[in-house]
């Protein structure tokens, strides 16, 4: 019994813009994996570089032994809109996220809607089958499994790519104990000669070899990193504060593709551009009120508002003098008051320089001390 047209059917049915079936073959391009872990350009992201970890992504059997099958989805998520460039233009002390974290936290949904597919397979052949889920969470190299799929192919961005919907859409998968009838792969590079994105990369963290160097990218830098943000790389961040989309949005394989999103998905809690002055304000309750359901939880607020910092010191505005004074002297954590006094000095004048003075004077922790008078030597 042919399964494959009936899974798909039900994927598309639970919401799933893309499926395809993989085999649980060893993946060939581990090898680019190993290569840009021994390079380090994994950063601090520690979970990547293990023993377990390296082994599952070359061999998805070593996660489930009873593997015999991978389907590999992809759901599609509102991409950038022309209204927020419009309102950064008007306001410039607003921020940028991500677009796939202006709605709900994925991990939030997709998890569930993988389970409801699990079920319906097992309902198909009448008994339970050996499953592992994953929606970004599990030690497997998504895009090539997807591209193997035939899903689509690895960009020079290094986001797998679809013709029909581009490369706004969050990638899973479901290891299965059973057999399924694989997709061809996706085997043409359809990116040509073109270079738009490593050209717009501010960071120039976009490789050669469709990999990217995580310690000099946006992405890594605002969720990932947990520390200070090095300070040449801090004016090339703009005002993103959660993640980055430069490369995608210069894509023309997003700008031909067919428009359109998940709808069961609640996107009532997108906001495209908050505002920061509001944000940097943020206590601890009222993050986490603002942000549980959402993806900027994952960077917690020490981290968040230390970016929400950098890209009020980016905007170069006087308006924002006050609340930054207000982080800088006053802010619990130590990171956060470090960017803020970074923060100043970048916009500089009097009152910014009373700002650091007074703060340097009441600091304690040596690590903010040394941030304030860099700050102050550079006003």
């Amino acid at each position: 019994m042919n399964l494959t047209p009936d899974i798909k059917e039900q994927a598309y049915r639970l919401g799933f813009s893309l499926v395809g079936i993989s085999a649980p073959d060893p993946l060939p391009h581990a090898d680019v994996f190993e290569n840009w872990l021994q390079q380090g350009r994994h950063g601090e992201m520690a979970y990547l570089d293990t023993p377990r970890s390296r082994q599952c992504r070359a061999y998805p059997q070593e996660i489930l032994p009873e593997c015999r099958s991978i389907v590999v989805l992809g759901i599609h998520y509102p991409e950038p809109v022309l209204q927020m460039s419009q309102a950064l233009n008007e306001t410039p002390l607003l921020g940028k996220i991500a677009a796939y974290a202006r709605g709900v936290d994925y991990h939030k949904f997709l998890p569930e809607r993988l389970q409801s597919l699990v079920a319906f397979i097992e309902s198909q052949v009448r008994h339970p089958i050996p499953n592992r889920c994953y929606a970004d969470t599990g030690p497997l190299l998504e895009r090539e499994l997807a591209q193997r799929a035939g899903l689509g192919w690895i960009g020079k961005n290094t986001n797998l790519i679809n013709p029909g919907i581009g490369s706004y859409f969050l990638l899973a998968e479901i290891l299965l104990g059973i057999e399924l009838e694989p997709d061809q792969p996706f085997t043409k590079d359809r990116c040509g000669s073109c270079t738009r994105c490593i050209t717009a990369c501010p960071t120039g963290c976009i490789l050669p070899d469709r990999t990217l160097d995580s310690r000099r990218c946006i992405s890594y830098l605002t969720i990932e990193l947990k520390g200070l943000i090095p300070h040449e790389i801090r004016p090339l961040l703009g005002t993103w504060v959660f993640g980055c989309d430069i490369c995608q949005q210069v894509c023309p394989w997003n700008r031909f593709a067919i428009p359109g999103a998940d709808l069961v998905v609640d996107w009532s809690l997108a906001q495209p551009s908050p505002n920061l002055l509001d944000e940097i304000a943020l206590t601890t309750d009222e993050f986490i009120r603002k942000y549980h359901r959402r993806p900027i939880v994952r960077a917690k607020r020490r981290g968040y508002l230390r970016n929400v910092a950098v890209a009020i010191g980016n905007t170069g505005s006087q308006e924002a003098v006050s609340a930054l004074a207000q982080a800088a002297l006053d802010d619990q954590e130590p990171l956060i008051r470090a960017h803020a006094a970074w923060a100043l000095a970048q916009i500089g004048g009097e009152s910014a320089r009373q700002a650091l003075e007074s703060a340097l004077h009441l600091e304690k922790d040596i690590s903010v001390k040394l941030e304030i008078q860099a700050a102050m030597d550079n006003l």
